[in-house]
């Protein structure tokens, strides 16, 4: 990976990993793809690698990632999704070649077209945010409980009831927050 840059926040739902590419949205927001260069890099992470990248063609992958964010807030929220949200994914998953293959291992996997290019790939990650948003997945869209971030995610848990986008930062950085709201408070009462 190219050095200088935020690390990538990676999970196991591609179409909401995918959104995670912008955090903390209601805070000091993270751009984890300011460049063309660094959307090839998390496509190939993702398994869906590109030859190259334009800057078109990355404004277009960040609209498609507002889109999903905002249909996946909306779903989440049990609001009317926003038409001009649907109509991004859908032409984006509209206009790619890309195949679903089984590997040897019986798991899943994409193949872009022969000249792959990021429009291929962008496909796949809207056709992900298709299925999640329409409920094809065992789990429940949910969003982040970190007043900055409100990332949408899928959650898998038993009791769907998971609060943070990513318990390694979100939900540590609550639990640190809450730790030292309780010595700050214990040190008072013993004064």
């Amino acid at each position: 990976m190219r050095a200088g840059f935020p690390e990538f926040r990676l999970g196991n739902v591609l179409a909401t990993s995918f959104t995670g590419t912008l955090s903390e949205r209601h805070g000091d927001a993270v751009e984890r793809i300011p460049t063309p260069h660094r959307l090839v890099d998390w496509l190939t992470v993702n398994g869906l690698a590109v030859d190259s990248c334009t800057p078109a063609q990355l404004d277009l992958a960040r609209e498609l990632r507002e889109s999903i964010h905002a249909a996946a807030t909306a779903a989440a929220m049990q609001d009317a999704l926003p038409v001009s949200a649907v109509q991004v994914i859908n032409d984006c998953s509209a206009q790619g070649r890309a195949a679903a293959i089984l590997t040897p291992e019986g798991e899943r996997r994409w193949r872009l077209s022969s000249a792959s290019c990021v429009e291929d790939a962008l496909s796949v990650i809207a056709a992900d945010a298709i299925n999640v948003i329409a409920g094809e997945r065992d789990g429940k869209l949910a969003l982040c409980a970190s007043p900055t971030c409100r990332a949408a995610f899928f959650d898998t848990s038993q009791s769907r009831t998971r609060k943070w986008c990513d318990m390694n930062t979100c939900g540590n950085r609550q639990k640190k927050a809450r730790f030292h709201a309780n010595q700050r408070k214990n040190r008072r009462s013993a004064e």
